[in-house]
């Protein structure tokens, strides 16, 4: 097992596999870096070095009850980036680990990085806020954190049904990806699930975008049922200088574990990285 001890005493776990331009890929919530395999296998056989970290609280790493916060989970990153010596880096982030990678840019800028991926991922806000109509109430928040809070296992095993669009009509998701949801979900500590949704709901990422000074791909379905694309990924093409748009139609918000478009994702993401 390869680790990380940071600053703070925080050991994090992650993966390194292959060789060649660094690909640095950051988790949804409750995820971990499993849910990256996938995409791991195809850049590192494709001639690039594959690297994906647990966030602090999730997986194998550690689950400290200080820290849970969004700036901390970017200088977790920055720590793991800057002991890799990675250069040149690609950051792919989904969900909440777009919000990790686009608070690292606003944190610590793009020196160590050549572009990025923002996959169906929670900026610029996901909180409805008089200036931002399109994003969900609060409530709907409230409703996840008595998720955790309470029977947490069934909550996640509810939860994977909208995260992969099972609830939909010809929904390929299988489910053992279901399953595997429900065991990553199952491995975060609670305060750190708790404290997360925070985090990724009422953070505002607006400023962070604007700091974007490379490439950037936005890739989001326009049928996310966790983080609606006119809240986040349409607004994020509209922030970030020269971002590259590619919206799949009836896509959810797992895309990247679902038939067609993980199909579709994989082709978009190295056509992007060769680029």
């Amino acid at each position: 097992m390869a680790t990380l001890t940071t600053t703070d005493g925080t050991e994090i776990f992650y993966k390194d596999w292959g060789e060649g331009r660094p690909v640095v890929f950051s988790h949804g919530w409750p995820l971990n870096a499993d849910a990256w395999d996938d995409q791991l296998r195809l850049v590192a056989t494709h001639g690039f070095r594959a690297i994906a970290h647990d966030r602090r609280g999730h997986g194998r790493s550690g689950q400290p009850w200080q820290g849970n916060d969004m700036d901390t989970y970017a200088d977790d990153l920055a720590q793991l980036m800057d002991a890799l010596d990675l250069r040149e880096a690609v950051l792919v982030g989904h969900s909440t680990g777009g919000g990790e990678v686009a608070r690292y840019v606003g944190r610590h800028g793009t020196g160590r990085v050549a572009k990025v991926v923002l996959l169906s991922a929670v900026p610029p806000l996901m909180l409805k806020t008089e200036a931002n109509p399109e994003g969900l109430p609060r409530t709907v928040f409230d409703g996840i954190r008595a998720g955790v809070a309470g029977d947490r296992s069934q909550f996640y095993k509810d939860l994977s049904e909208t995260f992969y669009g099972a609830n939909r009509h010809g929904s390929a998701v299988s489910q053992g990806v279901r399953e595997a949801f429900w065991l990553w979900s199952m491995q975060v500590g609670v305060k750190g699930a708790y404290d997360c949704v925070k985090e990724f709901s009422e953070t505002d990422f607006t400023e962070d975008l604007r700091r974007f000074d490379v490439p950037t791909l936005i890739i989001h379905g326009d049928d996310d049922q966790i983080v609606p694309f006119m809240a986040s990924g349409q607004k994020s093409a509209k922030l970030v200088k020269g971002a590259t748009l590619k919206v799949y139609p009836g896509a959810p918000h797992g895309l990247f574990a679902v038939g067609s478009y993980k199909d579709d994702l994989h082709a978009d993401l190295l056509a992007f990285l060769n680029s």
